[in-house]
């Protein structure tokens, strides 16, 4: 892969990452620990305050593995593997990369 496609991936990964920590900034105040405290609020909205915490805690994680796929396809951009499946080797599709630059299988890979 040219160089010049190769700084496109890494600049497009690289302001992934960028939106990936802001997004987990912003979400830090919705993991808080739920008050107890029924005299200070009602049961439903403490249930509804848990369920946000849990759709809190599930968006981090999810931000969190997109973030380790996004350093691993760095790496492999420093290492020149980029571009490459990780199991068997051949070539990933552009159109694929072009999706989701941080994919690290083939098609027929992802498939099984």
């Amino acid at each position: 892969m040219e160089g010049e496609r190769q700084q496109a991936f890494r600049a497009h990964l690289l302001a992934r990452l960028e939106e990936l920590a802001a997004g987990e900034a912003l979400g830090r105040g919705g993991k808080k620990v739920v008050e107890l405290d029924q005299q200070s609020v009602g049961r439903l909205s403490r249930m509804d305050a848990l369920q946000s915490q849990a759709m809190a805690q599930a968006a981090s994680r999810m931000r969190l593995a997109e973030e380790r796929r996004i350093r691993a396809a760095l790496a492999r951009l420093d290492e020149g593997e980029f571009g490459f499946c990780t199991d068997c080797g051949e070539e990933i599709a552009a159109a694929r990369l072009e999706q989701e630059p941080a994919v690290a299988l083939c098609m027929s890979c992802a498939r099984g």
